[in-house]
């Protein structure tokens, strides 16, 4: 079977749009801040007010739903790509 390429395949997002972009991680004093910081490489206009976290039940683990200003399909590529290579990201939705 063969894959197409990225490249070829149409995006179903229109650009620019807001984009949010859930990540999860350890419960870490750093670990928002850190986050940010990718994130701010992507999107250099993202700011604090477009973060939303929420602890896990049992507190071990911090979800962050990042809402980001999507200008292109490459930019939202290398931003999950930066995000998922992280050693302190567990899982990017």
């Amino acid at each position: 079977m063969t894959v197409p390429s990225t490249e070829t395949t149409p995006s179903l997002i229109e650009y620019p749009s807001d984009f949010p972009i859930k990540i999860m991680g350890p419960m870490h004093d750093d670990f928002a801040r850190t986050m940010i910081d990718v994130v701010l490489g992507f999107d250099p206009e993202f700011h604090v007010g477009k973060l939303e976290t929420r602890p896990s039940s049992n507190g071990n683990y911090l979800a962050i739903t990042a809402t980001v200003r999507a200008t292109s399909r490459e930019q939202l590529d290398n931003l999950y790509r930066a995000l998922t290579s992280h050693p302190m990201v567990k899982v990017v939705l």
